[in-house]
């Protein structure tokens, strides 16, 4: 007897590889699924502007990356004693806004970089709610506490994101033909939205998802997070306590099966051999005096030179404790 329903994933014909930089841009579920890639030594970059939730903000990040050079102090606004840019989400903010284009800049320089190198494109959609300012019409990012009355809300419909994304997917093509998106939907839902409207938005951006995958075969393709965690996993032991956002067993689930329908053969059988290393490191000894420990040491150590000599291109930085070896 079964008690729940496995999905069964279609081909996914975007895969990701150690090859080329992989961007990742949206909502907190990308970081999700950005730490898993980022712990495997992935050459990823994830939510450079921050969390992104809306579709428009997303294709508003990439044209950035695309076009624009750098952030100045003439992109920042303030509010509340923080300087901030409608682009990017609170984590940039700052009372001095020569450290919060500072950072903006950090991340933006680094993602611009690896962005004219990427082979592929990760995007995660959590609404179709968009804010603008009721000033010049602007898409935000986020609103930064200002209040409600400086905007107007409303819901994107299926025919304009697929017709921005549309025109956003040919650009990118002109310059990188090699380029690829994989789309996913956040399973993390907008209950402040109402449990109506926060599946009417999940629906709207499932089908523009869905016609855009069909206009680009080849080129786009989706990996179906949301209904993973709807469907598959139905049932609030895989949630976190405010019920709404995948705990670390959900996220888990998830990630396997994104590693086995997403991740290309070589990329898998890599990931895979690391897997043990990675374990090793999570748990290691607490008394750095004992005769244990300066094995654990030797051995370890050891293993990692053996995996660097073997996979060379590996992101061996984002270990931070290799100096200790």
């Amino acid at each position: 007897m079964k008690f729940r329903s496995e999905i069964t994933l279609p081909e996914i014909k975007v895969k990701i590889g150690y090859e080329k930089p992989v961007i990742m841009l949206g909502s907190c579920f990308t970081e999700n699924i950005g730490s898993f890639l980022e712990k495997h030594l992935f050459n990823v970059v994830v939510n450079p502007f921050g969390v992104i939730y809306n579709p428009f903000s997303i294709r508003n990040a990439i044209e950035a990356l695309m076009y624009k050079d750098s952030y100045t102090i003439e992109d920042l606004n303030r509010h509340d004693e923080l300087w901030f840019s409608f682009d990017h989400y609170t984590k940039f903010s700052d009372p001095d806004q020569h450290e919060a284009v500072r950072k903006i800049n950090v991340a933006f320089e680094k993602a611009k970089a690896r962005f004219h190198a990427s082979g592929r494109l990760i995007l995660t959609f959590g609404t179709a709610y968009i804010y603008a300012l009721k000033l010049n019409g602007r898409i935000v990012n986020n609103c930064h506490k200002i209040p409600a009355r400086e905007f107007n809300r409303r819901r994107l419909t299926i025919g304009e994101i697929t017709g921005a994304y549309a025109d956003l997917i040919k650009k990118i093509l002109i310059h990188r033909p090699d380029m690829q998106l994989l789309f996913t939907v956040s399973p993390v839902r907008h209950l402040k939205d109402g449990f109506v409207e926060n599946q009417r938005s999940k629906a709207i951006l499932l089908l523009a998802i869905d016609q855009l995958v069909k206009t680009f075969p080849g080129t786009c393709d989706y990996f179906p997070s949301y209904e993973i965690m709807m469907d598959d996993l139905r049932d609030y032991r895989y949630y976190d306590n405010d019920l709404v956002h995948p705990n670390e067993l959900g996220m888990n689930y998830i990630s396997e099966l994104f590693r086995e329908h997403c991740l290309d053969a070589r990329a898998q059988q890599v990931a895979g051999e690391l897997d043990p290393l990675l374990k090793t490191l999570s748990h290691r000894p607490l008394h750095t005096e004992t005769e244990a420990y300066r094995k654990f040491t030797a051995a370890t150590g050891e293993r990692i030179r053996k995996l660097k000599s073997a996979f060379p291109f590996l992101q061996w930085s984002k270990i931070s404790d290799l100096t200790s070896f």
